[in-house]
C-alpha cells in the first residue's frame, strides 16, 4: 500500500506534470512574473467558471479577506460577526483593520455559522457578517442574505476551503460559492481543492465600482503608475502560480468529484455507528453532492479523540484536529463581551473532531486500512 498523506500533492501533480511544466516554462521564457498574461487569463477563465463578474487574484487568502474588507470601506470599531469554529486568519483581518470582530457559535450539524446566533449578535454597530464555508460545504447562505438585507449589512463570504462548491438556493438554482454575497475571498494554498506551489488568492465580486477599488488597493491604491487613489497594500498573485492555476482549474470538478467519492467511501465504512458522525452534504447521487470535502471531518460521541489520534499516528495513519482551541479563547482574540454559555457547539466540537486524510489521490485500500483502523480502536476501548 501506498504511504497514506493527508494530501498527497506529489502524486497530483504527476497526473499533469506534462501540463504545469510546459506552462511554467512559458512563464520563465517571457519573464513577465508579475502582472503577466497568464494572471489575467487565469482570472478570466475563474470567472467564467464561478459565474462572477470580477476575479482580483492577490498574494494570498488572508490578503483576500483584509482587502475584501478594506473595498468596502469598513471603519474602525464596526463590528463583524464571523464563526468560533474556524481558522484564526477570519478573524485575523477583522482585528488588523480595528474593527471589532463578533464571535458567534456554529451549528451542530454542519458546523458553519449559526443564523440564530447571527441574529442575536446583531448591534446598531454592526456592518458585516462573514460566513465561512467551513470544511468544503457551503454556509446557509439564502438565511444569511435575508438577514444582511434586513440588517443593511455586507456579506462577506470566506470561500478558502469551498471553491468548486454550488449553493442550492430555495428556488432550485444554483450559484457558485463566492459568487453570492458582496465580496468573497479564497486562498490557493496548496492544499486547497484548488491549490497552487505557493502562496495565492483571490477576491471576487458582482459590484463593478467594488471590484475598481480592490484592484487599486492590490496594487499599492494604483490606478496608474505613481499616482495613489487608495491606501494599498502590496498583494499580487505572480505568473508562475497563476499559470499553475490555469492548468489546474479545468480538473477542479473533476478533483471535487474524487473528493465526495472518498467521503462516500468513507461515511459506507462508518454507517450507522453509534460512536461517529459523518459529514452531513452528501447527496443520492453527484448531482445532488454540494461538499466539496477540503476536509473530511468526524464528530466522536463517547472516544477519546486523543488517544484516536495517537493511536493512528502510530499506524502511519495522519489527521487532523480542525480546530483544538475555539476563537475566542484565543490569548490574542480573548474579550471580557464573551459568554462561555454562548459557545456550547464549539466548546463541544472542539473535543470530539478529528480530520482524516482527504485529497484527490485516495486509494480503496488507504482508505480500508483508515477506517478499519479507527473501527477497531473504538471496538477495543469500549
Amino acid at each position: 500500500m501506498k504511504k497514506i498523506q493527508m494530501v498527497d500533492l506529489q502524486s497530483q501533480y504527476a497526473k499533469i506534470k506534462d501540463i504545469v511544466d510546459p506552462s511554467i516554462q512559458e512563464v520563465m521564457d517571457n519573464a513577465s512574473f508579475i502582472n503577466g498574461p497568464r494572471v489575467h487569463e487565469f482570472q478570466k477563465n475563474l470567472e467564467n467558471y464561478l459565474g462572477v463578474k470580477h476575479v482580483i487574484p492577490c498574494a494570498n487568502g488572508t490578503d483576500a479577506l483584509q482587502i475584501a474588507m478594506m473595498g468596502l470601506g469598513l471603519k474602525p470599531g464596526d463590528e463583524v460577526i464571523t464563526a468560533d469554529f474556524t481558522f484564526a486568519a477570519t478573524v485575523e483581518v477583522i482585528a488588523l483593520l480595528q474593527l471589532t470582530p463578533v464571535l458567534v457559535d456554529v451549528d451542530p450539524v454542519t458546523f458553519n455559522i449559526d443564523v440564530n446566533a447571527i441574529k442575536k449578535a446583531i448591534t446598531p454597530k454592526t456592518k458585516a457578517i462573514v460566513p465561512v464555508h467551513l470544511f468544503g460545504l457551503p454556509a446557509d447562505m439564502d438565511a444569511i442574505m435575508e438577514l444582511a438585507k434586513e440588517h443593511n449589512l455586507f456579506v462577506i463570504e470566506d470561500n478558502a476551503q469551498a471553491i468548486g462548491a454550488s449553493y442550492t438556493h430555495k428556488d432550485g438554482t444554483k450559484t457558485k460559492t463566492g459568487a453570492i454575497g458582496d465580496v468573497a475571498s479564497t486562498s490557493f494554498f496548496p492544499s486547497k481543492n484548488l491549490g497552487c506551489y505557493g502562496d495565492g488568492g483571490a477576491i471576487f465580486t458582482n459590484d463593478d465600482d467594488l471590484a475598481h477599488t480592490i484592484r487599486g488597493i492590490v496594487n499599492h491604491g494604483m490606478y496608474k503608475r505613481y499616482h495613489h487613489d487608495v491606501v494599498g497594500v502590496n498583494s499580487r498573485l505572480d505568473s508562475i502560480q497563476a499559470a499553475v492555476l490555469d492548468a489546474k482549474l479545468p480538473h477542479l470538478d473533476t478533483y471535487n468529484k474524487a473528493r465526495r467519492t472518498a467521503a462516500k467511501k468513507y461515511n459506507e465504512a462508518f454507517k450507522n455507528h453509534p460512536n461517529i458522525v459523518t459529514p452531513t452534504g452528501l447527496g443520492v447521487n453527484d448531482a445532488d453532492d454540494f461538499h466539496v470535502f477540503h476536509q473530511y471531518t468526524l464528530n466522536l460521541k463517547a472516544v477519546d479523540r486523543d488517544a484516536l489520534v495517537a493511536h493512528l499516528q502510530s499506524k502511519n495513519i495522519p489527521c487532523g484536529v480542525y480546530y483544538p482551541i475555539p476563537l475566542h479563547r484565543q490569548k490574542a482574540y480573548m474579550d471580557d463581551r464573551y459568554d462561555e454559555a454562548d459557545f456550547e457547539v464549539t466548546n463541544a466540537l472542539i473535543q470530539s473532531v478529528i480530520s482524516l486524510p482527504m485529497h484527490t489521490e485516495l486509494e480503496d485500500e488507504q482508505i480500508s486500512y483508515i477506517t478499519s483502523t479507527i473501527l477497531n480502536f473504538i471496538a477495543s476501548h469500549k
